[in-house]
């Protein structure tokens, strides 16, 4: 009986030791989970700071990229501007250049012009102021040869005297065209269209019917004026003289040489031209 009232005893005095030792327990997991809780919401804390962040760098960046873009739009446009400009100062330069080689062109023309006019000769007086004697033997001589007969004009243009000869080209006017081309190779011998003149002396004598005459000036820009750009032209209008003459052996040298030394100008084209043309009549002519 006592044995039994002890047991008892014990079990009473023991049985509150499992229900304290779950509370304490039921109380650790509640505090943990109260710093997770405050641990998730420090890091939604965090992660809606970062997003901020984030929206703000991107503003940012966007912002940046358009005043970019903005600033190459702008360069673009800079840099085309320059280029333009660059091209209407190297177009200006270039007239500017022609016009400083023509003014420099015909001033050299009017220096030879001037150097090659004859001097004013002295007039002798006689020692009471009477009138100069006559028939003085140690008097200068009168100028003589082309120089006293036809003097180049003075102050004239080589330009105004080209253009002048060319437009009684183009007015059918030939024989004053080649007055006026020669008188332009007589007085401005060093002019780039020396060549160009000698070249339209054949072409006007051509045109008007004298072919002896148009072959020895075209021969003339052949040899005078070699590496000029006159000489395929000059050798097609040799050619065309030729056939004109009744000459086709000649002709056809002459169109052949083009071929040969000028095989990529114009002329060579219209040899050929005529040449085949020469062929085909030939062959028509023949039983």
């Amino acid at each position: 009986m006592k044995a039994t009232f002890a047991f008892a005893l014990a079990l009473c005095l023991l049985s509150p030791l499992p229900a304290r030792a779950a509370n304490k327990e039921h109380q650790q997991l509640m505090a943990e989970i109260r710093m997770l809780q405050e641990q998730q919401a420090q890091l939604q804390q965090l992660v809606g700071g970062l997003a901020e962040t984030l929206k703000a760098i991107n503003t940012k960046m966007d912002t940046q990229a358009g005043a970019v873009q903005k600033s190459f739009a702008d360069q673009n446009l800079q840099v085309n501007n320059i280029g333009e400009t660059v091209r209407v100062l190297r177009e200006k330069a270039d007239d500017t250049n022609v016009r400083l080689s023509t003014i420099t062109q015909e001033l050299q023309s009017l220096r030879q012009t001037i150097a090659a006019m004859p001097a004013p000769s002295a007039v002798p007086t006689s020692p009471t102021g009477g009138e100069p004697p006559t028939g003085d033997p140690g008097g200068a001589a009168p100028p003589t040869g082309n120089t006293a007969i036809n003097p180049p004009p003075a102050n004239i243009s080589p330009t105004r005297m080209y253009d002048q000869a060319y437009a009684d080209y183009t007015a059918g006017q030939f024989d004053l065209a080649v007055e006026g081309f020669q008188a332009f190779i007589r007085t401005f011998p060093t002019s780039p269209n020396a060549d160009e003149a000698q070249l339209y002396t054949g072409y006007s004598l051509y045109a008007a019917g004298k072919y002896q005459d148009a072959l020895g000036a075209l021969q003339r820009v052949i040899s005078d004026y070699a590496q000029s750009n006159s000489v395929p032209q000059a050798y097609f209008k040799l050619g065309q003289t030729y056939e004109a003459l009744k000459q086709p052996d000649a002709a056809k040298k002459a169109y052949e040489t083009i071929r040969q030394r000028f095989a990529d100008s114009v002329e060579a084209q219209l040899a050929k031209q005529r040449l085949d043309a020469m062929t085909r009549g030939k062959a028509e002519e023949e039983p």
